[in-house]
């Protein structure tokens, strides 16, 4: 039998998927629960186990990861009498590697510490082909014995993992991460709109930009999206939405002035209300093309 940690797995989407479905390929023994059927038999077909409740994933596990979309969600799976926290065994390590808010982040490790469960936030970037080829970057929010516990299991998931501070910590570096991305994003967007306009060759364009000091890896990761149209969600609006509130309610708690990333933020809630909240998040290119006269959709 393995020596191995057994984990239960909270959250199936488009990150969770393929996050357990890396922690299975690393040997780990993976329970999972979700609220989708069809993704419960998907982790069942590739080597997991589907739980019927929270409560029967998590109760003879040693670490419990969740990966939903937002506070409530975790305040959900976590707190009641079907939650985490009731269920899960006394030593139990809880990595919530789902995006929220800090301060949800410190209310539940303060909150799980009372059941002897200890806590890390952990949340992730590198979006969807980031979680299937497991290079995620990690910011972790904890105790140093904790994270340490954690390395191993998190070393399957991605390749940049980092203990930022105290409970809390990881959230807000995945705030500031989220600022980064969309206002990188949105300069992309309208770069290409610029170019295309000009009668410039876009993929010459995007080839020799991301080769200089204006290359990144959102122009590396989403340049074929911007060329194509194609918005399939790696990362959707909605998400990107509610993360935008999160670093421009965090900026505010402690002062800091986000002058460009309170204006992107409108134009990400904007494309949102337009109807295309469910798109990729490159589909910012086209609150770009509506701006600047690209005939609409029929």
């Amino acid at each position: 039998m393995s020596n191995l940690p057994k984990i239960a797995w909270i959250g199936l989407g488009i990150m969770g998927s393929p996050m357990a479905e890396n922690l299975i390929k690393a040997g780990y023994a993976v329970t999972g629960y979700t609220l989708e059927q069809d993704k419960l038999e998907r982790l069942a077909g590739n080597g997991g186990t589907a739980a019927t409740s929270i409560a029967e994933a998590v109760a003879d596990a040693d670490v419990v990861i969740t990966m939903v979309p937002a506070s409530p969600q975790v305040e959900a799976i976590a707190y009641g009498p079907d939650g985490i926290l009731e269920n899960a065994r006394r030593g139990a390590l809880l990595i919530d590697m789902s995006s929220i808010t800090p301060q949800t982040s410190i209310d539940l490790a303060r909150a799980a510490g009372e059941k002897g469960i200890r806590v890390l936030d952990a949340p992730v970037s590198g979006g969807e082909t980031g979680a299937i080829e497991a290079v995620l970057s990690i910011m972790v929010g904890g105790e140093q014995a904790d994270f340490d516990a954690a390395r191993p299991i998190l070393e399957a998931l991605g390749k940049t993992i980092v203990l930022c501070g105290p409970h809390g910590s990881g959230q807000t570096v995945k705030a500031a991460n989220q600022l980064i991305v969309a206002v990188n994003i949105q300069a992309c967007a309208e770069a290409v709109v610029f170019l295309e306009k000009s009668g410039v060759d876009l993929t010459a364009a995007l080839d020799v930009l991301n080769g200089g000091l204006a290359g990144s890896t959102v122009l590396t990761r989403k340049k074929d999206n911007f060329k194509n149209r194609d918005f399939a969600p790696g990362f959707r609006i909605d998400l990107h939405h509610k993360d935008m509130g999160i670093v421009t309610d965090a900026a505010r708690t402690v002062g800091a002035a986000l002058p460009v990333g309170s204006v992107v933020a409108q134009l990400v809630a904007a494309l949102r209300t337009q109807g295309d909240g469910g798109l990729d998040h490159s589909a910012l290119l086209r609150g770009v093309e509506r701006l600047s006269g690209y005939p609409t959709e029929g």
